[in-house]
């Protein structure tokens, strides 16, 4: 039997949850015995209506209750980001550019069905459908926190899979340096790929990478769900990335290829403004954006839009002791 052994930054759900919160979500839990609850969802998860369709069904997937638990130790910043929060303020430009218009214009949004392909310098290519996204690899909870490049940032409980699992079981060869990521494209359902108004001018499909050792680091997720429920489309439905210690833009959604490569692969908000957006993106207290300061952030919680919330930003977001040795000896300020 393994024996896990806490971090100072892991803490158990019922440290970091309201206590009221805490014991519903468990209750909810022990009765149902599965991921996801359709007398639960809120309506912005209407537009999974093929997610749910799965979750709801006897053929839900168990995840893990006792997965690991990445919260920042600061006692101010336990709290997680209230679900209606997460699911309304969100940046997803193939939806719109307002924190809101993802939530209002993701409600057609189909997932089912979805392909996501696994190819480039593997051995093993494959592809997986919509029901393996929930069932090829063990489903576990882990609660993250998400800083935005705006200076922003949630807590929230994500359900997924590690990226290394997914990309081991396509056995890569010796030149993968590098795994580049693909949004879907389909103008149709995501209307802001098709107009500058709506998107934002920005070059569909959206695209990100990573370095191998970065997609390899045991902290890196593959998400298909959030508060034990599917992801809603505004949130990046089926399936999106996770990177804990880099900004958000970083964390794509909605992703249909998977490719390693050999080469740094071009990323969406770099080629769109390489002065502002680096490739590595590492959550950097240090390094301020050209138009803002990123030595804190307003964590959003229960209060409005303006509420104050500020609290210190953490290099690597609090998240260092895993993932800072990857980048010795580089100078941050000039690979940010």
């Amino acid at each position: 039997m393994l024996i896990k052994t806490k971090k100072n930054h892991q803490l158990s759900e019922q440290q970091v949850t309201d206590e009221s919160v805490y014991h519903s979500r468990r209750d909810l839990l022990k009765k149902l015995g599965y991921l996801g609850a359709g007398s639960l969802l809120a309506q912005s998860v209407s537009a999974n209506a093929g997610a749910l369709d799965f979750f709801n069904s006897e053929k839900a997937v168990l995840f893990q209750r006792q997965a690991l638990k990445y919260v920042q130790a600061s006692e101010s910043s336990q709290i997680l980001t209230p679900e209606a929060k997460v699911t309304s303020h969100n940046n997803f430009y193939e939806f719109g550019t307002n924190k809101g218009d993802p939530l209002e214009n993701a409600q057609e949004f189909n997932v089912n069905p979805w392909q996501l392909s696994i190819s480039g310098e593997v051995d093993k290519p494959f592809t997986l459908g919509y029901d393996d996204l929930f069932k090829r690899f063990p489903l576990e909870e882990r609660i993250y926190r998400l800083r935005c490049v705006e200076a922003w940032s949630m807590v929230i409980p994500w359900v997924g899979f590690g990226l290394a699992e997914l990309i081991k079981k396509a056995a890569p060869n010796s030149r993968a340096k590098y795994v580049a990521f693909e949004t879907l494209y389909d103008p149709k359902q995501m209307p802001g790929q098709d107009s500058r108004r709506i998107g934002g001018g920005v070059e569909y499909p959206y695209v990100e990478g990573l370095r191998i050792d970065e997609a390899m680091n045991p902290l890196t997720f593959m998400s298909v769900g959030l508060y034990g429920k599917t992801l809603p489309a505004q949130n990046g439905a089926p399936i999106r990335l996770v990177v804990p210690w880099k900004y958000g833009f970083k964390s794509i959604k909605s992703i249909v290829g998977i490719k390693l490569v050999e080469h740094k692969p071009p990323t969406t908000w770099n080629r769109l403004a390489d002065n502002e957006y680096g490739f590595y993106a590492n959550v950097n207290p240090e390094v301020d954006h050209p138009r803002w300061s990123q030595a804190s952030e307003r964590r959003i919680t229960t209060g409005g839009l303006f509420a104050r919330n500020r609290i210190a930003t953490l290099p690597f977001n609090g998240y260092g002791e895993e993932v800072s040795a990857m980048y010795k000896g580089m100078d941050l300020r000039k690979n940010y």
